[in-house]
C-alpha cells in the first residue's frame, strides 16, 4: 500500500512516502517562513524522489496535533486536499504517536510531551512493544511543566519531548513512523475529509481574543 504521510505539529514539517512498511522517500521542512510556504514543495519532491504519482498514493496519513495551531492547520490543508483530489481515504493520528515513533525507543512506557506554552504541557502515554508497535494508553491531557517528572514516575514512564529538558528523550515527530503505528490506524478507521480537523489542543490566541472582543464564536473550517 503507497501511503503518504504528513505531519506539521511543531516549527518543522516532515514527510514521508511508504510501500507498506518500506520508507521510499522523506523530507523534513522548517514551517516558520514569513515569505514561503515549504511543506507543499516538499510532498511534490519526496513524491518525485519515490517514483509515486497522485493518482498511485492509497491512503493518506496526517499527524492530528496537538501542537503549532498554523503548521496543523497547513498540513491538515494538504492532507484533505490531496485525498479529496486522488479520491483516497485520510486516516489522523496523534502526532505524539509521530514523535514516539521517530525515536526508535525500546519496549516500554512512555510519556510523550509537547510545549503548550503557559507553562503546560500537551501530555500522553503511550506503550512500545518488542517489536516497535506502538500503541496508546491514555488520551492527550494538559499538565503544568513542572508536574510533568512526577506524573511520568508515577505512571512508571519515560518522558519524550521534542523539547530539550533535563532527563528527557528529545525527539521529533517523524511522518516515516506510521509504520509503527497499523494497529492505531486500523482500530482508528479514516475521517471525514469534509469534516476532519486537526485537533489543536486549545484555541490560537488571536481567535480567544477576537471571540472575546465580539462575543461570539468563530465558525470551525
Amino acid at each position: 500500500m503507497i501511503t503518504l504521510a504528513i505531519d506539521a505539529s511543531t516549527y518543522a514539517g516532515d514527510v514521508a512516502v511508504l510501500d507498506g512498511v518500506c520508507v521510499l522517500a522523506e523530507d523534513s521542512v522548517a514551517m516558520k517562513d514569513a515569505e514561503r510556504e515549504h511543506l507543499m514543495p516538499a510532498v511534490r519532491t519526496s513524491m518525485e524522489r519515490a517514483g509515486v504519482r497522485a493518482r498511485d498514493i492509497q491512503r493518506i496519513v496526517c499527524g492530528a496535533g496537538p501542537g503549532s495551531f498554523t503548521s496543523l492547520r497547513i498540513a491538515g490543508a494538504i492532507a484533505k486536499g490531496l485525498a479529496s483530489g486522488v479520491g483516497c481515504p485520510l486516516f489522523a493520528v496523534s502526532s505524539m504517536a509521530l514523535i514516539l515513533g521517530g525515536a526508535q525507543l525500546p519496549s516500554g512506557r512512555y510519556l510523550v510531551a509537547i510545549d503548550a506554552l503557559r507553562d503546560e504541557f500537551y501530555v500522553g502515554l503511550y506503550t512500545v512493544d518488542a517489536t516497535g508497535s506502538i500503541a496508546e494508553v491514555e488520551p492527550v491531557r494538559l499538565a503544568a511543566s513542572g508536574h510533568v517528572p512526577e506524573l511520568a514516575e508515577t505512571l512508571e514512564a519515560r518522558v519524550v519531548s521534542p523539547s530539550r529538558l533535563p532527563g528527557v528523550i528529545t525527539a521529533a515527530p517523524r511522518a516515516r513512523a506510521v509504520a509503527l503505528l497499523e494497529s492505531i490506524l486500523r482500530d482508528s478507521g479514516p475521517v471525514s475529509v469534509d469534516r476532519w480537523e486537526p485537533s489543536y489542543g486549545r484555541l490560537a490566541e488571536a481567535q480567544v481574543r477576537w471571540e472575546s472582543a465580539h462575543r461570539q464564536t468563530l465558525p470551525s473550517v
